[in-house]
Formats: structure tokens, sequence, C-alpha cells
């Protein structure tokens, strides 16, 4: 059994989101939470620790998890709608900027 939760269209690009997980994947709930702590990337470091209580939460709402063993399954950013905007550039060029959004899923299951 494991929990699934997910947060859709994060305003921040899957590539620098993905660095991040890298250091939480496959540790245990607890000390996920303390690494995502001291993370320097903190707006991607808050929204993963958003999702990693929410799903403590629904854990300990169920009453079939023991919330000390929880670990980090699996965790995964996959890319989102992409927002185009333009910056205008000199002698009437237009440049394009992207916007990237993630799709952040992470899986909670029992060791």
């Amino acid at each position: 059994m494991s929990i699934k939760v997910k947060f859709n269209n994060a305003g921040i690009a899957p590539n620098k989101i993905r660095k991040v997980c890298d250091l939480i994947r496959k540790r245990k709930a607890s000390e996920a939470l303390r690494i995502l702590r001291f993370c320097e990337k903190k707006e991607i470091a808050i929204s993963l620790t958003k999702l990693i209580n929410s799903g403590l939460e629904i854990a300990s709402g169920s009453n079939r998890y023991d919330i000390d063993n929880l670990i980090i399954g699996t965790v995964f950013v996959n890319e989102g709608p992409t927002l185009k905007r333009i910056q205008p550039r000199a002698q009437g060029r237009a440049f394009r900027i992207r916007k990237r959004t993630s799709h952040i899923t992470i899986e909670l299951r029992e060791e």
C-alpha cells in the first residue's frame, strides 16, 4: 500500500525541482523533512515539505500506516504546460520567454 500526493502546475521549472527531489528519494519521511528544512532552494523545499506533510496527514487519518516507518518511495517531476510570453528587444524584435511549470508526484510507502 502506498499514498500518492500530487502538486500540479507548480510554477517552477522541472529541472530545478528534480535536483532537490534527488536529495530526498528513498529516505524516511522524517529525514526528508529535515533535509528540506536546510535546503538552499527554499521555494522548492517548501512545496515538497507541504506535499510530504499532506501525505503524512492522509496516513495518520487512515490508521493503516505506521507514520514512523513511511519512506519516500518514488518522486518524479513531469513537465507541465508552458506559458509563453514575449520580451521586446532592440529594433522591433521580440524574443519568446518560456515560463515552465511542472507536475510533482510523491509516493509514500511503508518500509
